[in-house]
């Protein structure tokens, strides 16, 4: 199960981005970007979550996520699509060369303190 390390990832990049003036900082939210080929699993990676976040300012913080869909481009003939399927080839040129512009992240967009 590798939501276990994206969570540990995220924990860190979340703690090291908090605003090192306020006192006892509390995460409310972390908004996140997950592209669908991403293989991650999200009530697996809600699990990792609270588990690690135990006795941190991360501690009972909602994860709101985004999923990203696969979307890719011909650099063939430039033609852009969100694919559905697993067969990555242009309908337009019929090339399977192609550029996958979104599908694979796992990005923290924002986060929310509580008050």
């Amino acid at each position: 199960m590798h939501e276990m390390g994206i969570a540990q990832e995220l924990v860190k990049i979340a703690l090291d981005a908090l605003p090192k003036d306020l006192e006892n900082p509390q995460v409310e939210t972390l908004n996140l970007k997950i592209g669908k080929l991403s293989s991650v699993v999200e009530h697996s990676l809600t699990f990792c979550f609270e588990i690690i976040t135990k006795d941190t300012p991360l501690e009972n913080a909602r994860l709101d996520i985004e999923s990203v869909p696969v979307r890719i481009r011909c650099t063939g003939c430039g033609k852009e699509w969100e694919a559905d399927t697993p067969v990555f080839q242009c309908s337009d040129c019929e090339q399977g060369k192609v550029e996958m512009l979104s599908g694979r992240e796992i990005e923290i967009i924002s986060m929310e303190l509580f008050d």
